[in-house]
């Protein structure tokens, strides 16, 4: 009976301790929150992730995109349990191109000229804007075929984001950045979009 009676005293203690976690968690309700949160509960290993729809493909990110805003979910290991927390989740507009870029430093300017026109003079005879950015693109992206993947407003200078959305999808067209002698040959490959993206904490505590 006394080892019991011990025990009905410990389960209030414990409960406690996890409902006082809990209203932590759930007093968080934007990303300053949660950055303020990471800097006074220095004792957990907090981070602040961003997921976007097009880029993450894990099953996790599939979970936590099924989550609304304040939503969470717990990840249990032998050794830790992880939190995640929606704290802010919209829609934001991408767009998505594939270029050949030039290098204005290794190139005059004539030369850069003529090798855009034959380079346009070829994609329109039927090569494949993949393969000739393999052979003629001077960036680790060519690589890739010059795919520049989904990118939101802000990310790219600003007179290459204006360059793109003037121009229609599968147009084909250049621009210069004359300061930073960057030159680019640009395929319009999709219409724009709004990809949803999450920003959610993440905490993880060690168990005892």
């Amino acid at each position: 009976m006394k080892q019991l009676f011990i025990a009905f005293l410990f389960v209030p203690i414990v409960l406690y301790g996890q409902n006082k976690y809990e209203i932590k968690l759930d007093s968080i309700v934007s990303p300053e929150d949660a950055k303020s949160f990471i800097k006074d509960n220095k004792e957990l290993k907090g981070k602040v992730i961003v997921f976007n729809k097009e880029k993450h493909k894990t099953l996790l990110a599939d979970d936590l995109f099924k989550l609304s805003r304040g939503g969470k979910k717990v990840v249990k290991s032998e050794y830790n349990n992880t939190y995640y927390k929606i704290v802010d989740k919209k829609a934001i507009p991408h767009n998505r191109v594939s270029y050949i870029f030039l290098d204005g430093n290794k190139m005059s300017f004539g030369e850069i000229i003529s090798k855009r026109q034959n380079i346009i003079r070829l994609y329109k005879n039927g090569y494949r804007f993949e393969d000739l950015a393999k052979r003629y693109s001077m960036d680790r992206n060519a690589s890739r075929g010059g795919d520049l993947g989904w990118f939101e407003d802000g990310k790219m200078h600003q007179k290459f984001e204006k360059a793109v959305k003037s121009h229609n999808t599968d147009d084909i067209f250049t621009v210069d950045i004359e300061n930073k002698k960057w030159h680019y040959v640009i395929l319009k490959t999709h219409e724009p979009k709004n990809i949803e993206e999450i920003t959610v904490l993440r905490i993880t505590e060690a168990k005892p």
